[in-house]
């Protein structure tokens, strides 16, 4: 599946991609990092890995997050 998704406000989009357990985000600024960043890592998500794709104009941020399951999961304590 692959979707463009608002993150953030004003037009600045995503591209977003799934495949299994993975969730692939193309960010097309570098300050969205941080944003979905912030916004994709959770209890059940975790920020797997991180590239830098093309140069100049045209970079682009690939930021790949892997949801976990539920061996993985953090457990919560009383």
């Amino acid at each position: 599946i692959t979707c463009s998704c608002r993150i953030m406000k004003h037009d600045s989009k995503v591209m977003v991609r799934t495949d299994g357990d993975l969730i692939y985000v193309i960010c097309n600024k570098e300050d969205q990092q941080k944003k979905v960043i912030n916004k994709m890592c959770t209890n059940t998500c975790v920020l797997e890995h991180y590239e830098e794709w093309d140069e100049g104009e045209d970079m682009k941020w690939i930021l790949t997050f892997r949801v976990l399951d539920e061996y993985e999961k953090q457990m919560e304590l009383n």
